[in-house]
């Protein structure tokens, strides 16, 4: 797989959210540091389930335990670190 380009990334990132856990908000309007799971955006467990299964799909990175999810799933740029660390150099 090709290396991920930052700005690429989180912006993907942000549209894939917005889908995923069907929410009514433009993917722009998501700040790269805010807040995922009881956030502003409201998710719950079943939305930190859905982004970790379409990270997966997507991207080949697997976030598995809880540690590791609530790390991932701290923010849009925390989440796009995540799968940055995974890709081959």
């Amino acid at each position: 797989m090709a290396r991920l380009e930052l700005k690429t990334l989180k912006q993907s990132l942000k549209a894939m959210i917005v889908k995923e856990c069907d929410k009514d908000v433009e993917p722009e309007s998501i700040r790269d540091e805010e807040l995922l799971i009881g956030g502003a955006l409201a998710l719950d467990s079943l939305d930190a389930l859905q982004i970790c299964l379409a990270v997966k799909d997507q991207y080949g990175v697997r976030i598995e335990g809880s540690v590791a999810a609530q790390r991932a799933l701290g923010s849009v740029n925390a989440l796009a670190a995540t799968i940055m660390d995974a890709q081959p150099d």
